[in-house]
């Protein structure tokens, strides 16, 4: 190496210093907002208790969530994760809900899942008032601005729209949502690998090939994969599909609770894709 260039390359080591240090004061810093909002009192002992199941620091952190970041959460149901992420967000960044359109032909539960969603967030300005409420109506479906996100994520909503037949769609709006280099999280029930299609429709398990080529098919590239929310207990085998599990508990007698409750909540894949 000659001397120009060994000078030059020693000239960029602070700025690279000072970058690796940005990045883990970052993580740091969302860790403890993480740690504040997951011990927060709005949250109830019920929510808490899941926890265990669904690992939300560990997933968050190895899905790269810093607090300045635009976060776009998909289908946020009753806000288990909204009680985590806005807190977390609301300082410095954007926290963007995308929910289901509500027609005169959802199903009651839609209904009654969005108005309780929307009073979580009116009844707590504090927490939740910033909170962007992205609706998605097909078939163009928008989570957010184009190219605004830095980080898209979804939680065991992919056998939803497989059933649906709206898998490419709802994948092409993340990527479309995403910065370039942006992220997408996806955490979902996990099938033995080979099981048929409908199988997996039927029993809300999805294989991780299914979701890697659906992501792949929009334009993403896989860039990590954790095992934090795996289930070596679930043997998804069960009649009822994983509603069997907890925290649904579908058709189980009371005998048999113990039993499932004792399995735990589903095996679940944690893939980290990319958008080039």
């Amino acid at each position: 190496m000659n001397l120009a260039i060994r000078a030059r390359a020693f000239a960029l080591l602070p700025c690279l210093a000072a970058a690796v240090f940005s990045i883990a004061a970052a993580a740091q810093d969302a860790a403890t907002l993480v740690d504040k909002a997951m011990t927060g009192t709005h949250r109830s002992d019920a929510n808490k208790a899941r926890d265990k199941y669904r690992h939300p620091k560990e997933t968050l952190l190895f899905f790269g969530l810093e607090p300045a970041m635009t976060v776009v959460e998909i289908t946020p149901s009753r806000g288990w994760y909204t009680e985590i992420l806005s807190p977390v967000l609301k300082d410095k960044g954007e926290y963007y809900a995308a929910v289901g359109a509500i027609t005169e032909k959802s199903p009651d539960f839609a209904r009654q899942t969005d108005t309780y969603y929307r009073s979580m967030l009116a009844d707590a300005p504090d927490l939740y008032g910033k909170t962007r409420l992205s609706v998605m109506t097909p078939p163009d479906i928008q989570v957010a601005p184009a190219g605004s996100a830095d980080l898209v994520l979804t939680f065991r909503n992919v056998h939803n729209w497989a059933k649906a037949g709206t898998a490419d769609a709802m994948f092409k709006a993340f990527h479309d949502a995403l910065k370039s280099g942006g992220t997408l999280g996806v955490v979902e029930h996990r099938a033995k690998p080979g099981t048929s299609f409908q199988q997996q429709i039927d029993s809300g398990y999805m294989t991780e090939a299914y979701v890697i080529e659906a992501a792949q098919k929009a334009g993403f590239t896989l860039a990590n994969k954790s095992e934090i929310n795996a289930n070596p207990k679930d043997t998804k085998d069960y009649p009822g599909g994983v509603w069997t599990l907890p925290p649904n508990l579908r058709n189980v007698s009371e005998a048999d609770k113990p039993k499932f409750i004792a399995i735990g909540e589903s095996d679940r894949m944690t893939l980290k894709f990319m958008k080039p």
